[in-house]
């Protein structure tokens, strides 16, 4: 066969290839024997990486990877592309996905009020299903199994009014699925996590204003059946004021003592300086490795948080009234513009001020990060707040409301905002936990608010952004393909999620989308019949992807080649004529 080849010019060859879908060029190396000479020219494949993914030429090779060949072989043959299973046992939409750490595992929160445990095996089954309307929950929207899949946290909204804010989060075994403990959860879409293996995070809201708050977060112990003079089920961890109608929501929780060790590195200079020291890995496994890139550009900004200092609260506001009084005050200020000025006065030196140096030192450090929307102009969320969770504050031994207070430490501060300059709909952590994705649609670029009330116009393109937690700054640029379309009321989250090579999200065009995380390109888009909520990588096989659909649906996603290593585990059935012969001559 390789004798019949005929000898094209490189040029031909190179040519043919740039037309070539994935696959023909991959299985011309099966007939032709020039092909291995062709698969080993690295200026060829290097040229034809650029063009095909139109990638820009400043962004490097891979770090982990051997040859740009085996690259281009990685994009196409790795990628969760192929749909393998459609699971149709919810009855109403899908909102959430969530893997065990082990991968054995899966959890589906539905419309349906369900929370749906499934086996993970070579052909995916239900092992259990939990309905939460006997406790008066509307629907499930968000789960979490703990760190050793003891445990699962299932967070909820009640029954009540079209406005009513209220949640709760159940705790369930994973030994023999009872409900172990229920907290209450406000607003709803705080949805909760876990802190360590048996405490859990949830939020609280109290209000002051028609447009002012405080939220509450609190740490509960998931077995609240403890019975004990001298142990503690819950303690307060912290109060935070909230202007201008916004409110703490979608917390999570960042460990910072892989920082210094990430999977990838997404900073092209960090890559290189790190690249001599570090090991090639196989990218097609699971195995870690190192990738990259920079220059972040000047939108979103991570801002400081303003000076406490200054005038002190009480000449503060005796001023403001003074000239509310006399008539000095100008222009005329709104009743809402009165209660944001009162209530930033009135805090100023009743906040306990930042941590100093919160970015991590230490590679061993125990410290978390607790990370969640927030904002100070609008009830839409813009901001995403930070704030250092000290290892005396990771258990509820101690006094319930924490540690004694002063009158001026009143509320806690946080330690850094994030400003997105838009709406944030989704926010995901890397498996290292070192990088920070988070969904957003963008506000017109100069607008101005006047009304809290009334938040700007929001893109139909969402924007995906990365933040590098141990700098805090951003990296690289935004991604995009991915389209929502429902105005600010009507948002709702679309949740994304990260693997060592890949980041993927939902979408509200009826697709799920795929990214290469070191490249910044769109590698697959996965079609449904409504909006994609959810998707979920296998912590242990990325190249196993679920994706959630207010089409009912849960669609199973394989990679070309984990297609093909199922196929060869699978026996084959015998002919029926072979099997015929045996039994005769037998």
């Amino acid at each position: 066969m390789d004798a019949g080849c005929p000898r094209l010019p490189d040029t031909v060859l190179f040519e043919i290839f740039l037309y070539l879908d994935h696959a023909d060029v991959l299985s011309v190396g099966l007939v032709c024997q020039q092909w291995r000479a062709v698969a080993r020219d690295e200026f060829l494949w290097k040229e034809l990486f650029y063009r095909y993914y139109r990638v820009s030429r400043d962004v490097p090779r891979h770090p982990g990877a051997v040859s740009w060949y085996d690259e281009f072989q990685r994009l196409y043959d790795t990628i969760p592309c192929v749909e393998v299973q459609a699971l149709k046992e919810h009855n109403d939409q899908v909102l959430h996905l969530s893997f065990s750490h082990s991968g054995c595992l899966f959890a589906s929160c539905s419309k349906d009020c369900t929370v749906k445990i499934w086996s993970n095996e070579l052909d995916i089954s239900l092992q259990h299903s939990s309905n939460m309307r006997p406790y008066n929950w509307s629907y499930t929207q968000f789960s979490q199994f703990n760190s050793d899949d003891s445990l699962l946290l299932v967070s909820g909204v009640f029954v009540g009014p079209h406005n009513s804010s209220s949640g709760e989060i159940a705790v369930i075994s994973m030994e023999n699925f009872t409900l172990l403990s229920r907290v209450r959860n406000k607003p709803y879409d705080v949805f909760g996590c876990w802190l360590n293996e048996t405490n859990l995070i949830s939020g609280n809201l109290h209000r002051i204003g028609r447009i002012t708050s405080c939220s509450v977060l609190w740490l509960n112990n998931a077995f609240q059946g403890i019975e004990s003079e001298n142990v503690n089920v819950v303690k307060r961890l912290f109060k935070i004021q909230n202007l201008n109608a916004s409110t703490i929501r979608t917390v999570m929780v960042a460990d910072c003592s892989r920082y210094d060790s990430p999977d990838l590195l997404l900073d092209y200079e960090e890559q290189l300086a790190a690249s001599s020291a570090c090991p090639v890995f196989d990218l097609g496994s699971d195995s870690e490795e190192e990738g990259a890139k920079p220059k972040p550009p000047p939108e979103p900004a991570v801002q400081e948080l303003p000076d406490a200092g200054g005038v002190p609260a009480e000449h503060g506001l005796q001023q403001l009234f003074d000239g509310i009084m006399e008539g000095h005050v100008s222009p005329a200020m709104t009743e809402t513009e009165l209660e944001t000025k009162v209530a930033e006065l009135f805090v100023r030196n009743r906040t306990k001020p930042p941590e100093p140096n919160l970015l991590p030192t230490d590679s061993n450090s125990k410290t978390k990060y607790l990370i969640f929307t927030t904002g100070c102009l609008t009830y839409s969320p813009h901001q995403i707040g930070i704030k250092r969770i000290l290892p005396h504050q990771m258990t509820t031994a101690g006094p319930v409301l924490g540690e004694e207070r002063r009158s001026d430490e009143f509320f806690d501060s946080l330690d850094h905002v994030i400003d997105i300059h838009g709406h944030i709909i989704g926010m995901g952590l890397s498996p290292d936990h070192r990088y920070l994705y988070v969904n957003s649609r963008a506000w017109p670029r100069d607008c101005v608010i006047s009304d809290p009330m009334q938040p700007p116009p929001i893109a139909e393109e969402i924007d995906l952004h990365v933040f590098d937690l141990k700098t805090m700054k951003e990296v690289k640029r935004a991604l995009r393909a991915h389209r929502a379309y429902t105005p600010n009321e009507e948002c709702f989250f679309i949740f994304l999620d990260v693997s060592r090579d890949f980041v993927a999200s939902g979408a509200e065009d009826r697709h799920g989308y795929i990214w290469d995380r070191h490249y910044n390109i769109c590698l697959a888009k996965l079609q449904h019949d409504n909006v994609v909520n959810s998707v979920a990588f296998s912590p242990v096989e990325q190249e196993l992807l679920l994706t959630a659909s207010d089409d009912t649906t849960i669609k199973v996603w394989r990679s070309p080649r984990a297609m093909r290593i199922r196929q060869a585990r699978r026996p084959r059935p015998r002919k029926l004529l072979f099997s015929w012969l045996l039994n005769q001559k037998s």
